[in-house]
């Protein structure tokens, strides 16, 4: 059974209020707490107990998969393979996460590894929300890996969410596209206090019509980092977009390294970067309505960040 704290993470990080519908697997403090499958979504663990299968059968369609992470002990350090297999035709929606409270003084980390096999004509939504909380002395760290593989003329939305309390966080996600297949990706990331985030993306465009857009919403406060490098590689026809667009305040520091590499004649790829503080108008404005400055700020922020 999960305790308080352990529930509320799971409603930050998986929007989670009670047990959810259809197939899931709920890890507790490095432990399996709840697994449900279905006909058609089976969930095993490794025969080696680094981590879980998800197999997904060709044509199933209208169904989810949850499978967040919480961790509430201090001190605990893990590392978890998950593989997912989509078949093909299928139209699934997999939502993960992970979010760490930690009261004590030693570090928690959890470094989740996540391999997607997308089948032909398959189309995959991906949610990952970090979350930190407590007031321990402790690190709140996470290392997430993905890895995508795209057969012809699949889809995936990948929805990439880190808005609050993961002291440090690297992000490394690479993708490898067939013909025909999209890819889009949207990050939404905030740092405070002297937290550090770097994330890398690396996509190759291998097949013919093949598309990516792989897009960036930043905040960085007090004197917290972050790095943004996005490399799209096109080898055939094909499109690609990469773009960051992140505010600064206070004392922070953010490095945007916006990357494209065409090996074909007819791949069109394009590149955004934008840093900026908040506008002083924005903030005279929205005080104007009755708002403190700080409150104007927040605002903004949200705003930005939705």
């Amino acid at each position: 059974m999960l305790d308080e704290i352990q529930r509320r993470l799971l409603e930050e990080v998986a929007d989670l209020h009670e047990v959810p519908e259809g197939a899931y697997n709920i890890r507790a403090n490095g432990q399996m707490a709840a697994r449900n499958t279905t006909a058609n979504i089976d969930i095993t663990t490794k025969e080696d107990g680094s981590g879980i299968n998800i197999r997904i059968a060709p044509g199933t369609r209208h169904e989810s998969v949850h499978i967040p992470v919480v961790l509430s002990q201090s001190g605990i350090k893990e590392t978890v393979y998950n593989d997912f297999y989509i078949g093909e035709g299928s139209d699934v929606v997999i939502v993960a996460g992970c979010g760490i409270d930690n009261c004590g003084n030693q570090d928690s980390e959890h470094d989740g590894i996540h391999t997607f096999y997308v089948g032909k004509n398959a189309k995959v939504k991906y949610v990952e929300k970090h979350y930190g909380a407590g007031d321990g002395r402790g690190k709140r760290i996470l290392n997430p890996g993905t890895k995508v593989y795209m057969e012809e003329n699949s889809y995936m939305e990948m929805e990439m969410v880190q808005i609050k309390g993961v002291d440090s966080t690297v992000r490394d996600t690479k993708a490898e596209l067939a013909e025909g297949a999209k890819l889009i990706v949207r990050e939404r990331l905030m740092t405070h206090g002297s937290q550090t985030a770097v994330s890398d993306y690396e996509v190759k465009l291998n097949g013919e019509g093949a598309s990516a857009d792989v897009i960036s919403r930043s905040v960085a406060k007090d004197e917290s980092y972050q790095k943004f490098d996005s490399r799209i590689i096109g080898n055939a026809p094909c499109s690609g977009h990469t773009e960051c667009d992140a505010i600064i305040m206070d004392k922070a520091r953010i490095l945007a390294v916006p990357q494209l590499e065409a090996n074909d004649l007819d791949a069109a790829l394009i590149h955004e970067a934008a840093i900026g503080k908040i506008a002083g108008e924005q903030i005279i404005k929205l005080m104007t309505l009755g708002l403190t400055e700080e409150e104007a700020e927040e605002q903004i922020v949200n705003g930005f960040l939705k």
